[in-house]
């Protein structure tokens, strides 16, 4: 531990106990010796005005009492590895939607960036290690997105134009938010539709004119938004009507076996060394992309209706290749 891991780590164990705590407890949690441990003690005193006393009569050491009020450290004061996770975490959202939030996080990003200059590795120890490779991400504008999410933290009504991508024409919506979904590299919003009068999932890059209106927004239980939204397969919403039964070849069936595709998937390994996946569904098309993107590693065995359209969409690529190698 270096100098402020021993003082954070000091303000924590003498928090969590209430008698007076040994020194020899404090060199074990501190991993110091008598001498550091009473220096770390002596710094706090000196230069925190932490109210650390010795208490004779228990043998130990304990924060004075001062009415109700905790001694708490001044400022943002943290381990280095709960800095170090902090940057990571500030360099992750950096990177999943660059300039999304970077006013609002800019200051403490740089206090931040200041403490950890002062540990052992500094910036250098995650500078330039975390890596991001987006795919398929469409980027919502920066100014829908705070006010999405501040009308969910104040729970006021949104009203805003838009168009889904199966449409053209652009319609005015007034919604109750409900929560935001980061769902394969884009953002969405789930809320109370007061036009349509029912649970709809909005895509973020697709709201234009965003508004925070007076009215408060409708309030629904988690439980029913979990049904509604978490029961079926993907960004799709509705009550599961279907369960689809694919089978993968055992060249693929150990990836297959680890992934989450559903939380209510059940898989089973087969004999021959592959593996059959049972996902439920109501809307097929999201479903459809991850089973395409198997090719020949993977066979629907039911239901029939996504058996015949999967196989439908394969003759039509097929006939594709075809029709260049033949010219």
């Amino acid at each position: 531990m270096d100098r402020f891991d021993r003082i954070y780590a000091l303000h924590k164990l003498l928090n969590a106990h209430r008698y007076p705590v040994p020194l020899q407890k404090i060199m074990d949690e501190l991993e110091c010796s008598r001498a550091t441990a009473k220096r770390v003690i002596r710094d706090m005193r000196l230069y925190l005005d932490a109210p650390i006393v010795y208490d004779r009569g228990q043998g130990g050491y304990r924060y004075a009492q001062t009415g109700n009020d905790r001694f708490e450290l001044p400022g943002l004061w943290f381990s280095a590895g709960e800095l170090h996770a902090l940057l990571a975490a500030e360099q992750i959202l950096e990177h999943l939607e660059p300039g999304l939030l970077a006013s609002e996080i800019a200051p403490l990003a740089r206090h931040i960036r200041q403490l950890v200059e002062h540990r052992p590795g500094g910036l250098r120890g995650l500078s330039g290690r975390v890596h991001f490779q987006p795919v398929g991400r469409r980027t919502p504008n920066p100014l829908s997105f705070r006010k999405v999410a501040e009308a969910l933290a104040t729970r006021h009504c949104l009203s805003f134009e838009y168009a889904g991508r199966a449409r053209t024409e652009r319609t005015i919506r007034r919604v109750s938010p409900l929560r935001l979904v980061y769902h394969r590299e884009n953002w969405y919003l789930d809320g109370w539709c007061h036009l349509r009068r029912a649970l709809r999932t909005f895509a973020l890059e697709r709201m234009a004119g965003v508004r925070i209106e007076e009215k408060r927004a409708r309030e629904v239980s988690d439980e029913r938004l979990n049904r509604y939204f978490d029961s079926t397969y993907g960004i799709f919403s509705g009550t599961p009507k279907h369960t689809a039964v694919l089978r993968f070849t055992p060249a693929r069936a150990r990836w297959v076996a680890e992934e989450q595709w559903h939380p209510d998937q059940q898989g089973t390994h087969l004999p021959d060394g592959g593996y059959e996946l049972r996902v439920p569904y109501s809307d097929p098309r999201e479903l459809i992309m991850d089973i395409l993107k198997y090719g020949p590693d993977v066979e629907v065995v039911a239901p029939p209706s996504l058996r015949k359209e999967v196989a439908r969409r394969l003759s039509t690529a097929l006939m594709l290749y075809r029709d260049r190698l033949t010219n």
